[in-house]
C-alpha cells in the first residue's frame, strides 16, 4: 500500500494588486504518495506554479495562502514558523526552478553554492560538504565535477546548469522534489536527458516528484497521475492513460488537439480559441466557459462539481455531467 507523504486540501492562494485581489489558486486539492510522480499541467496563468510556490511558501510579498491545508506527513505546514519552514525547505522538500541561469548566483562558483546549501540543511561542513557537492554532481551526470565546482554559472551550458540545480535540490535527500518547468529553456535532446535523469534518480532515491509543466508531451511517459489546471482550479485528474485517451473536460480536449502528433502529419494544429482568463474578472460558473465551444447556460451560472467518470478518473465539467445523466437515463430506458 502506498504511503501518503503530502496532501493539499482546498488550497486558496491570492495576490493583492492595485486593481484588486487575484485568486491565483482556487480550491486545489490533491494527494502525493511516496515514490510517485505527479504532473500538474496547464497554460501560463493556470495557477500550477503558484500551487508549487504555496507548498514551499516562497510567494511574493503581496501573496498569501487565504485558506486550506498543506499536510506533510500529517503536519499542516501552513502553520509552520519561518524557522520550521527553513528546516522543511531543502531537507524535506526541494524545488528546481525553470531558469537555472537566474536561480544560480553569477558571482559565486558552482561549488560554493552547492556547499552553502549542504551546510545550511545538513551537519556536513567545510571539506565534507564540498566532497558531498562533488558526489552530487557526479550523481547527476556532470563530467569532471572537481573542475566544475571551481567554475561560475556562465561557464556552463544550459543543460549543465540544470543538472547543477538538480544536484543542489537533491543534496539533502528530500522526500519531495518539485520541478517547475525544468526543461523550458532547453533543446529537445537535453530535455530528454534531464527527464530521463529525473526518472532515474526518483527510482534510485525513492523520492516523490511534483512535475509542473505546460507541455503535456513532456510528462506523458513519466507521471503516475496528472492534474490539469485552468483559472486556478483543477479541471481533471487521472492517470496519463485517462488524460490522453479518455479526456473528459473540454479544456483537456483542447490541450490535446493543440499537441503536434505523427498521426496528423500535414494537418494544422487546432488552437484553443479566445485568450487566457483574466483572474481579476472570473466568470460566475466554469472558468473555461468563455472559450468553450460547447458551453451551456449552466456553465455560465454555476461552477461544475468534480465527478467520477466511469473509468475511475475525475473531471469538473458540466458536459461530462450531462453525458453521464444521459447514459444513466438510456440505461433505465433499456431496462
Amino acid at each position: 500500500m502506498s504511503e501518503n507523504i503530502l496532501s493539499v486540501v482546498d488550497l486558496n492562494t491570492s495576490f493583492r494588486t492595485d486593481r484588486g485581489e487575484v485568486m491565483a489558486v482556487n480550491g486545489v486539492s490533491f494527494n502525493l504518495d511516496r515514490g510517485k510522480i505527479l504532473g500538474i499541467v496547464g497554460e501560463s496563468g493556470s495557477g500550477k506554479s503558484v500551487t508549487a510556490y504555496s507548498i514551499m511558501q516562497i510567494l511574493e510579498k503581496n501573496g498569501s495562502i487565504k485558506k486550506g491545508q498543506v499536510l506533510y506527513k500529517g503536519q499542516d505546514i501552513t502553520k509552520f514558523s519561518e524557522k520550521q519552514m527553513r528546516e522543511f525547505r531543502g531537507k524535506c522538500c526541494s524545488i528546481i526552478f525553470q531558469d537555472p541561469m537566474t536561480s544560480l548566483n553569477p558571482v559565486f562558483t558552482i561549488g560554493n553554492q552547492l556547499k552553502e546549501a549542504i551546510e545550511l540543511h545538513t551537519d556536513r561542513k567545510g571539506k565534507v560538504a564540498m566532497d558531498r557537492a562533488i558526489e552530487m554532481l557526479t550523481l547527476v551526470g556532470v563530467n569532471e565535477p572537481e573542475k566544475r565546482v571551481k567554475q561560475y554559472p556562465y561557464e556552463l551550458s544550459g543543460g549543465m546548469r540544470q543538472r547543477v540545480m538538480i544536484a543542489m535540490a537533491l543534496a539533502c535527500e528530500p522526500d519531495i522534489l518539485i520541478a517547475d518547468e525544468p526543461t523550458t529553456a532547453l533543446d529537445v535532446t537535453i530535455q530528454a536527458q534531464i527527464l530521463e535523469l529525473m526518472q532515474s534518480l526518483q527510482k534510485k532515491l525513492g523520492m516523490a516528484i511534483i512535475m509542473v509543466t505546460h507541455d503535456l508531451g513532456v510528462i506523458a511517459d513519466m507521471c503516475d497521475e496528472i492534474i490539469v489546471m485552468y483559472g486556478g482550479r483543477v479541471c481533471e485528474r487521472g492517470t496519463a492513460e485517462d488524460i490522453f485517451y479518455r479526456p473528459a473536460h473540454e479544456y483537456t480536449k483542447g490541450l490535446l488537439k493543440s499537441i503536434p502528433s505523427v498521426d496528423r502529419m500535414g494537418e494544422k494544429l487546432i488552437p484553443i480559441p479566445g485568450t487566457p482568463i483574466n483572474l481579476l474578472n472570473m466568470p460566475k460558473g466554469c472558468a473555461f466557459c468563455p472559450r468553450c465551444e460547447n458551453a451551456m447556460k449552466i456553465c455560465i451560472e454555476e461552477v461544475p462539481p468534480e465527478i467520477q467518470m466511469p473509468d475511475g478518473h475525475f473531471a469538473s465539467c458540466w458536459m461530462s455531467v450531462k453525458e453521464q445523466m444521459e447514459a444513466q437515463q438510456e440505461g433505465k430506458n433499456n431496462e
